[in-house]
This record gives structure tokens, C-alpha cells and sequence, in this order.
């Protein structure tokens, strides 16, 4: 942990994580909010949300924050992707809860700013994820579950250093996969399979019913993922003490842990 605490490059890295997240949320649930604005001056039909236009903001955001930042701080942008990636062994502890910690308040800083651009929509829910009607706990827990799932072996496997058969853009396939997630998800949920996401609009509005369901869910998943790529698809053959080498000090194969440069590219090596 001391080694990585004293290296400013991990500091750019939590920074970045904070900023991107703050560009993420601001751009994708501001676009879920814009069809509650008047699209003209016939106000005798009711505008609807479209899921795809908010799935595809969702997806594209991330992937254009991936590909800004990924040389910097491997743009996880979701609480679920950091677990997904620590039990991997790819990160320190240290780190992950660093990187938890800086997008939950840049998730709550996007928010409030939203909120301002905002202020004039009635009943503003600033994107607050909830169950829609019919849908019980239960059932919304299993979506946001296999929805996360899905994205964070995506990101696992996009992202594994030992494929040499991946070619194209692994930021973009991820950001479809964000976009896939919402397409299922929006209509049981709004979608949260990002935690951190969640927890800004709770903050924000001060609802948090039901809103466990948008923490436990994500990390089951993204747990889940980890645990079905490492040991069952793709099994690693680090023991034991390379794992604690790993969550105590940073994966020795990514980081330079001797020099100022340690990072986590967004792309296949």
C-alpha cells in the first residue's frame, strides 16, 4: 500500500476516476432528463423517454471516458467493475477503495451540477433508479445482477493481458456492453449496474427506498464475473500468496511499482 501511496501517477489515476465520472453521469443521465424539456411548442402530446437514445448515452459515454483516461487509471467508472477487477487480482485493495470512494463523489458532484442545470423540471428525479411497477425486490435484484455480470466479464475479458486474439476497440466494446445492460435493465430498474451512479442520485434527492437492491445486486455480479472468468473460462495460475502479493501492493506485471508510471491500459496487451 506505502509503495503505491507515495507514487503521484496513483494520485492521477484516482483524480481521473473522480473527473471522468463527474463528464459520465452529468452526460448520461442529463440525456435521460432532456426529454422532460418542451421538443416544441405543441404541448398536446406528452413526450416519452427513448431507451435506446439513454442506452446508447450511457454506452458511448463510458466508452469515450475509457478511451480519455484508460492510459491513466484503467477507467473503471463503476464500483462493480473495481471488485470485478480486484478479485481478479489486477488491483490492490488500496487502490480499489481509492477508486470507490473518488467515483461515488464524483457521481454526487455530477448530480448536484445536473440538478442546477435542472431546476426548472418538475418532480425531478435527477435519474433516481427505482423498481417499476409489478417489479419486486427480488426481481429487480436479479436483473441488476445479470446485468452487471454480463458488463464486468466483458470488461475481464476484453481487458485480460494473456488474449492475443482480441483486435478492434476495447473501450467501445465495453461501452456496448453498458448499453446492452441498460436495454435490458431500464424498464425493470432505470438501470443502475453501477453503484456509484446510484448513490449520486440518492444523495441528491435524499430517496433511497429500495436502493440496496442498486449496491448488492452490482457487486454480486460483478463478483460473480470475476469468480466465473478466473476459475472456470480462463483460469489463472497465480497461488495464493501472488494474489496477497497483488491486493497488498498492486499487480507487479501492470505496475512498475519502482517508478512513476504505474497504470492500467484500457486495452489488450
Amino acid at each position: 500500500m506505502a509503495s503505491e501511496f507515495k507514487k503521484k501517477m496513483f494520485w492521477r489515476a484516482v483524480v481521473a476516476e473522480f473527473l471522468a465520472m463527474i463528464l459520465f453521469i452529468f452526460i448520461s443521465i442529463g440525456s435521460a432528463l432532456g426529454f422532460n424539456f418542451p421538443i416544441s411548442a405543441n404541448k398536446t402530446t406528452t413526450p416519452t423517454q427513448d431507451n435506446v437514445k439513454v442506452s446508447l448515452a450511457f454506452g458511448l459515454s463510458i466508452a469515450t471516458m475509457a478511451q480519455s483516461i484508460g492510459h491513466v487509471s484503467g477507467a473503471h467508472l463503476n464500483p462493480a467493475v473495481t471488485l470485478g477487477l480486484l478479485l481478479s487480482c489486477q488491483i490492490s485493495i488500496f487502490r480499489a477503495i481509492m477508486y470507490i470512494i473518488a467515483q461515488c463523489l464524483g457521481a454526487i458532484v455530477a448530480t448536484a451540477i445536473l440538478s442546477g442545470v435542472t431546476s426548472s423540471l418538475d418532480g425531478n428525479s435527477l435519474g433516481l433508479n427505482a423498481l417499476a411497477p409489478g417489479v419486486n425486490a427480488g426481481q429487480g435484484l436479479g436483473i441488476e445482477i445479470i446485468a452487471t455480470l454480463q458488463l464486468v466479464l466483458c470488461v475481464l475479458a476484453t481487458t485480460d493481458r494473456r488474449r492475443t486474439d482480441v483486435s478492434g476497440s476495447a473501450p467501445l466494446a465495453i461501452g456496448l456492453s453498458v448499453a446492452l445492460g441498460h436495454l435490458l435493465a431500464i424498464d425493470y430498474t432505470g438501470c443502475g449496474i453501477n453503484p456509484a451512479r446510484s448513490f449520486g442520485s440518492a444523495v441528491i434527492t435524499g430517496i433511497f427506498t429500495n436502493h440496496w437492491i442498486f449496491w448488492v445486486g452490482p457487486i454480486i455480479g460483478g463478483a460473480g464475473a470475476a469468480l466465473i472468468y478466473d476459475f472456470i473460462l480462463a483460469p489463472r495460475s497465480s497461488d495464493v500468496t501472488d494474489r496477497m502479493k497483488v491486493w497488498t501492493s498492486g499487480q507487479v506485471e501492470e505496475y512498475d511499482l519502482d517508478a512513476d508510471d504505474s497504470r492500467v491500459e484500457m486495452k489488450p496487451k
